[in-house]
C-alpha cells in the first residue's frame, strides 16, 4: 500500500508524506522538492530494515550520536 505526497505552501518548505509496503506512515520537511523525492525513495528502500529494527534502540543510538557530537564540538550538554 506504498502512497506519497510533496506539497508546498508559499513561504513554507516541502512536506513529504509517504507510506510503505507496511502500512507505516513517515513525514519530513525538505527546503528543496528533489531533496523530498530521494528522501521517499529512501523510505521505500529501507523499509524491510526499518520494521526489522527497534524504533526506541534507534532513537537511543541518534540521541548518543548527537550528544557525541555536541561534545567533540563543545556544546553545553543539554541531557
Amino acid at each position: 500500500m506504498r502512497d506519497y505526497s510533496i506539497t508546498r505552501k508559499e513561504g513554507e518548505w516541502y512536506d513529504a508524506q509517504v507510506t510503505d509496503s507496511y502500512g507505516n506512515k513517515y513525514q519530513n520537511y525538505f527546503e528543496f522538492a528533489h531533496e523530498a523525492n530521494d528522501w521517499i525513495y529512501y523510505i521505500w528502500e529501507k523499509e524491510e530494515w526499518f520494521n526489522s529494527v527497534d524504533s526506541q534502540e534507534l532513537l537511543y543510538r541518534a540521541i548518543q550520536q548527537c550528544k557525541e557530537i555536541d561534545e567533540k564540538n563543545n556544546i553545553t550538554r543539554i541531557m
